[in-house]
């Protein structure tokens, strides 16, 4: 039996990297899951961008673990479209349990004064009035089951260690996590826990089209010695590893665990 056996989860960002990967493991553990991403670019980002393919890829993982999957392309900046999606989960499902935000994006400029406005707001947009849209459409559904359940943000080490060159992130993040510490108050009556996972650097997509390169290029003093971490290994974690953060954040294992953020970082917080 797994942890999450007849739940349903629902996972912003899930075309590949992190999304994918809580995606994958939350169905091994038991749930069906309700999958979305934006599957398209952004004006401001280098990343190159997820693909519908990817998308349905992921569903086709999860549905290879015997478990259902309803994945759609939707922008977590749409409120409408969020609400519909679910609505569409409650018709298919009857359940929400779990709300996973995970989706993001990542830019970097030489500093933050030089920083196109419009650039600022797409990070905005997506990384802080994207998480507060997504647990708008979903939390509503948890509430109305009547079961309690669990949402987790994916933050980041930027929430507290902050990354010159990188503004628009480090504020959506550390925002994200006050949006955190007051829903876990007003979800607490509910049965709702509500924390963030805190990775470090993760192996996926979002590192690519040149963001480390410019990092380094912009601040070697931050970039350009070593790992700055504690533990030993790769400083870019595979997806997987957050994905088993989630997954305890998500059971009934984490039940008296809310308004937390959980490093997973090899100690890169407290370097």
């Amino acid at each position: 039996m797994g942890r999450l056996d007849g739940k349903v989860a629902v996972v912003s960002g899930a075309a590949r990297g992190q999304g994918r990967a809580h995606a994958v493991r939350l169905a091994a553990e038991g749930a069906d899951i309700v999958a979305f991403d934006v599957c398209g670019g952004f004006t401001y980002t280098r990343a190159p961008a997820a693909t519908v393919a990817e998308l349905e890829d992921t569903a086709a993982q999860v549905e290879a673990l015997d478990r259902r999957c309803l994945a759609e392309k939707v922008d977590a900046r749409d409120l409408p479209a969020l609400t519909a999606l679910a609505d569409t989960a409650m018709a298919e499902f009857g359940r929400v349990d779990v709300v996973v935000v995970n989706h993001g994006i990542w830019t970097v400029d030489r500093n933050s004064w030089e920083l196109p406005e419009e650039s600022w707001q797409e990070s905005i947009d997506v990384l802080l009035t994207g998480a507060w849209k997504v647990q708008k459409a979903f939390i509503p559904k948890i509430i109305e089951g009547g079961r309690g359940g669990s949402l987790v943000f994916t933050s980041s080490v930027n929430a507290v260690v902050p990354q010159p060159g990188a503004v628009a992130y480090c504020a959506a993040k550390s925002g994200m996590q006050m949006l955190m510490k007051v829903l876990a108050h007003e979800l607490g009556p509910h049965e709702i826990r509500v924390n963030t996972v805190n990775p470090g650097s993760v192996d996926t997509d979002i590192r690519l089209g040149g963001n480390i390169e410019k990092s380094i290029e912009y601040y070697p003093y931050v970039f350009g010695q070593g790992n700055r971490q504690l533990l030993g290994g790769t400083n870019a974690r595979p997806p997987s590893i957050i994905a088993d953060a989630v997954a305890w954040l998500v059971s009934d294992e984490a039940r008296f665990v809310t308004g937390a953020l959980i490093p997973v970082d090899a100690g890169r917080m407290v370097w």
